[in-house]
C-alpha cells in the first residue's frame, strides 16, 4: 500500500462515516482534493467490495430523505441520476414512508394549500406549477385535483 492509496482511502472513510456517498460523489471529492481519478476509483471500487460503499445504500438514503422532504418522483430520479446513485426502489420507499405517491402528494399540497374547491384557473396554474417543480408529473396533479374535489371558476 502506497502512502497515496492510504491518504485516499482515510477520506474515503471518513466521508463515509458522516453520511452515504456515491461513487461518483467520492470521486469528485477526491479530485477536488487533488487526487488523480485512476487512483481514487481503484480505492473506491475496493471499498465498495467490502461493502464500506454501496451506490444501492446511498439512493436509498438519498430518496428517502427527499420524500421526506416533499420532493416527488421525477425530481428524485432525475437528482439521483445527476449524482451517481443506484436504483432506488422509490416506490417501496415511499409506501413505507406516506402510503404512496398520492398521499404524499396531498400531504406536500395540504400543506401549502388550504382545500379550496373552486379556483380560478391563474391559482389552478400556479400550484400546480409549485407541485411540478417538486418533482410530481401532470397526471398525478390532475387526478389529485379531481381527488380533492377541486374545480375551475368560470
Amino acid at each position: 500500500m502506497t502512502e497515496q492509496y492510504q491518504q485516499i482511502k482515510d477520506i474515503c472513510l471518513r466521508l463515509l462515516a458522516r453520511r452515504e456517498h456515491s461513487q461518483k460523489e467520492l470521486q469528485d471529492k477526491l479530485v477536488l482534493r487533488g487526487f488523480d481519478r485512476i487512483s481514487s476509483q481503484e480505492v473506491i471500487a475496493e471499498l465498495a467490495e467490502q461493502g464500506w460503499q454501496s451506490d444501492d445504500r446511498y439512493a436509498e438514503s438519498y430518496a428517502r430523505q427527499r420524500i421526506e422532504k416533499g420532493c416527488g418522483p421525477v425530481r428524485i430520479a432525475h437528482e439521483l441520476k445527476l449524482r451517481g446513485g443506484g436504483d432506488a426502489d422509490l416506490d417501496a420507499i415511499v409506501t413505507e414512508l406516506a402510503g404512496s405517491w398520492m398521499e404524499a402528494l396531498q400531504r406536500v399540497y395540504l400543506g401549502k394549500y388550504a382545500n379550496d374547491k373552486r379556483m380560478p384557473a391563474k391559482e389552478w396554474l400556479k400550484r400546480s406549477r409549485f407541485l411540478q417543480q417538486r418533482g410530481f408529473s401532470g397526471d398525478m396533479i390532475k387526478a389529485l385535483f379531481v381527488q380533492l374535489d377541486i374545480s375551475l371558476e368560470r
